[in-house]
């Protein structure tokens, strides 16, 4: 296993739309690997492919909800391969969002608070589930990275200059 560069923005790259993954391989298999150990290392809760360089409709989620007030958090690493929306629901769920490919950027967006997903997972199994709450919310951000979208795409377009400016003066100031 290893730990992948993440992708930041503005790179052309992360505009990219990912490609199908024809099948479950152990190649994809082992990315998948690498991907788990970079999010936990960054650390994130979600990465999708793209943003480690690979455009393919792979995501890795894993929201590490602590088990109880201040212990460690219980690891639940899930694996969507080929995901889809088939549902969105109609009402709304504000959620301040972040992402490793927008480092240290954080805003508030506008999410359905439940969608129906279909996907595959690990072994090639396909799930069609009803999902909601904080999993909805990764899940729906992730997924629009399989388009090429980022989270700032939905902020107003003074919001998200002002994001853009934010992250190429820190960058600035790190080189």
């Amino acid at each position: 296993m290893a730990i992948l560069p993440i992708i930041e923005a503005p790179d052309p790259l992360l505009r990219q739309i990912s490609s199908p993954v024809d099948a479950v391989t152990d190649e994809v298999r082992a990315l998948i690997a690498d991907m788990f150990e970079t999010m936990y290392d960054a650390p994130g809760i979600g990465l999708a492919a793209i943003q480690v360089g690979v455009p393919k409709r792979i995501l890795v989620i894993d929201l590490q909800e602590p088990e109880e007030e201040g212990g460690e958090p219980i690891r639940e690493p899930l694996v969507f391969i080929n995901p889809e929306i088939v549902r969105s629901s109609d009402s709304l769920q504000p959620y301040t969002e972040g992402c490793l490919s927008v480092p240290d950027q954080y805003a508030e967006v506008e999410r359905p608070d439940t969608i129906r997903a279909r996907w595959l997972d690990l072994d090639g199994a396909q799930h069609d589930e009803e999902i909601g709450g904080m999993l909805a919310v990764v899940l729906q951000h992730e997924m629009d990275h399989l388009e090429g979208i980022l989270f700032i795409d939905h902020l107003s377009r003074l919001k998200r200059d002002m994001i853009l400016k934010k992250l190429a003066k820190a960058r600035k100031l790190a080189a």
